[in-house]
């Protein structure tokens, strides 16, 4: 190996670092999004991915620690490649076991899906883990002295970096192998540059290259095959910055499938009818119709009411684009298609309707239970007419209702009823509501009649189907003292959370025993400033989750601003990171104390913000409080590593002990806190758990 200068070092290792934050950042988002399409999946889904995802990566860490005898150039070269090679090969795995591991189009319970998540991602995430103490380990072989900080800083930089080009870039103009391609060729470059100048031989640098390429223009032409339905075929694919949609062609029969969910099929009549005919069948002249999302055939059953306008509200514009080119619904000059978040059209909009169809899925996800909540009840209510219908449905039941289910349905009730004042439940396979300020008639099929408009289902089975006895039975079973669903106390994502549970006969208190027997032993290894960073990573995740599930709440489902949100999240680590290493001159627990006590503060705030100022509060507002909350969370890194005393065990457990914080407080947040608790004292338990460390920091040893 020819003679290098430590600056080159310095410089040639720094810049694959900043190129592998790049990568991972953008392999993280697109892993997140292929669970999501496999699994139907929704926020617990996502908090076990970034949960494995942050977990395995501080055990990476560890090892690190571990195995860093003999660390050298050569290595972290070729574990980069590594890297690399494993970002496609992890995507083409989640595609391709789904299947071969459960049965294809099945529901999958709590454990075998952590499993799943867990073994896909862990050779990628620990590998990665590995990475960046190692490249730490490596710089100080040539240069002794070299700050841990400045790795922190420029992993944040390609965190940012990453962040942006996927968020605002890829998500818009690429497939997921196609961005992975994209993101990983500055890493390709700067390896090549890192070999050749530290051994002065291109030949060695050239095969890693090659086969770093190789490996990601593979992924790309299989990309498409490895979508393909066991049966059927692949009619229609494309990527959304709201998803993935796939439409499957059987024979002669369409299924628009969103996001692994199938939505509707191009032969559903059945269900059509149900969800125009119930609710317009109440009103003597309709006029205006609002349709959020839709069912096939929905368009066809409407014009028999010659309404003067139907408004469908669909925020992806590529479902509309692939609903009209495969018939599943048909254009006509009444329509206007609306590309914006339901919630925030209605809320913005001044225009009146005599009927509101919803057409949404179970509100097992906090972006589809702000439908179900008592303040969207109101806005919709505001902008119906004098017997106007607001109408909606959930899975029903045939003979029996279970618990969970009786949980659900008495808590809807009970919260449409807080707003309407005559609430119908038409029971079925989905359980309509009609919710109205003037009485509700149970006699649909006698009042289509008398209207002259034929229908095929209803017309021959619902006089047999929907009797005066089930719905009596069905109301009589509502529990009165269900809870009312609101905003910020979700209770029908716990209630359908325990029903997830309750299906497949498991319980997550098995789950909990373990993380808390880690966390347990955990927390007998380590110091006082380890435990700071453990909280602060705990802290820093916990309030990002929060600021997205309240950025979805008031200002609806808008991709481009969630991914501002957590790109403002990466970027305030930097500024902080920046300013701790200033302070580390002056290093005492006083700083930890001071930072920890504005982490405090500044959720006091949120709190206090957003209960009110429910009406007034900025989308800028939740960017500012982001930014601020992981500048202060960046800023103590460096101080606590300068406590430790910076070497390079101490840089490992500090880099450890931030991940597996995040680890957790993404988990418990997610799936803990927000479901049982709601926003407020999900805040609020993230304050106690700063006390704690802010009592752990002035403990005298």
């Amino acid at each position: 190996m020819k003679k290098i200068t430590n600056l080159k070092i310095d410089r040639r290792i720094r810049n694959v670092v900043i190129a592998t934050g790049i990568g991972s950042v953008t392999t993280q988002l697109l892993t997140i999004r292929e669970f999501l399409s496999q699994l139907n999946g929704n926020e617990f889904v996502i908090a076990l991915i970034l949960f494995n995802w942050l977990f395995i990566g501080g055990l990476g860490t560890h090892l690190a620690g571990l195995l860093s005898k003999n660390a050298s150039v050569k290595r972290f070269y070729w574990i980069s490649i590594c890297l690399i090679i494993l970002a496609p090969l992890q995507l083409i795995a989640i595609r391709v076991t789904r299947d071969l591991i459960f049965i294809h189009g099945s529901s999958i319970g709590f454990y075998p899906t952590f499993a799943y998540t867990l073994f896909s991602i862990t050779p990628y995430s620990l590998l990665l883990g590995f990475f960046l103490p190692y490249s730490l380990i490596v710089i100080r072989n040539h240069i002794a002295d070299y700050l841990g900080t400045r790795i922190y800083i420029f992993d944040n930089i390609g965190d940012i970096s990453g962040g942006v080009l996927f968020s605002f870039i890829l998500v818009y103009f690429t497939t997921p192998f196609q961005a992975v391609f994209i993101a990983h060729l500055p890493l390709l470059f700067a390896l090549y540059r890192l070999y050749a100048s530290a051994y002065n031989k291109k030949t060695p640098s050239f095969i890693g290259t090659i086969l770093g390429i190789t490996a990601l223009i593979i992924a790309i032409s299989i990309e498409t095959p490895t979508l393909a339905p066991p049966s059927g075929e692949l009619a229609y694919y494309q990527e959304t910055p709201y998803g993935r949609i796939r439409i499957i062609k059987d024979q002669e029969q369409y299924t628009l499938i969103r996001n692994g969910r199938p939505v509707f099929s191009s032969q559903d009549f059945s269900a059509a009818e149900e969800v125009v005919h119930y609710p317009l069948s109440q009103i003597d002249s309709v006029r205006h119709v609002l349709m959020i999302s839709a069912q096939s055939q929905m368009i066809s059953e409407v014009k028999k009411y010659h309404p003067a306008t139907i408004d469908y509200v669909e925020i992806d514009p590529a479902i509309t684009d692939a609903e009209f080119r495969f018939g599943l619904l048909e254009k006509c000059p009444e329509m206007t298609v609306i590309h914006e978040d339901g919630r925030q059209y209605l809320k913005n909009t001044d225009k009146q309707y005599d009927a509101i169809i919803l057409n949404l899925p179970e509100p097992d996800t906090f972006q589809i239970n702000r439908f179900f909540t008592d303040r969207f009840f109101t806005i919709a209510s505001q902008h119906l007419t004098k017997g106007g219908v607001l109408s909606f449905s959930v899975k029903g039941f045939d003979n029996y209702i279970s618990d969970n289910e009786l949980q659900k349905i008495s808590s809807i009730y009970r919260t449409t009823c807080h707003v309407f004042k005559h609430v119908l439940l038409i029971p079925g396979n989905r359980i309509f509501f009609l919710c109205s300020d003037t009485p509700i008639k149970t006699n649909i099929d006698v009042l289509l009649e008398n209207k002259n408009i034929s229908t095929a289902y209803i017309s021959g089975y619902y006089y047999g189907n929907i009797t005066q006895e089930r719905i009596s039975r069905l109301n009589q079973q509502l529990i009165s003292t269900g809870p009312i669903n609101s905003d910020f106390s979700p209770h029908l994502v716990q209630i359908l959370l325990d029903e997830w549970f309750s299906i497949f006969s498991t319980s997550p208190a098995f789950f909990v025993l373990i993380l808390s027997i880690i966390n347990i032993v955990y927390f007998l290894c380590i110091s006082k400033e380890e435990f700071v960073l453990y909280t602060t990573g705990f802290f820093t995740m916990g309030a990002e989750i929060l600021v997205i599930f309240a950025f979805q709440i008031f200002f609806g489902y808008i991709y481009l601003q969630i991914g501002l949100i957590i790109t403002v999240f990466l970027a305030g680590l930097l500024p902080g990171a920046v300013y701790g290493q200033y302070l580390c001159e002056h290093g005492n627990k006083k700083i930890l104390f001071f930072t920890d006590t504005a982490l405090i503060i500044l959720m006091l705030v949120f709190i206090g913000a957003i209960s009110l100022f429910e009406n007034q509060i900025s989308g800028y507002a939740f960017l500012l409080f982001g930014f601020a909350v992981s500048s202060v969370c960046g800023c103590q890194f460096p101080v606590a590593l300068h406590l430790q005393g910076g070497g390079r065990q101490a840089a490992v457990k500090m880099f450890s002990a931030d991940l597996i914080g995040a680890a957790y407080g993404t988990l418990i947040t997610s799936i803990l806190l927000i479901p049982f608790a709601g926003i407020l004292w999900s805040a609020a338990g993230l304050i106690l758990l700063k006390i704690t460390s802010l009592l752990i920091i002035n403990m005298k040893k």
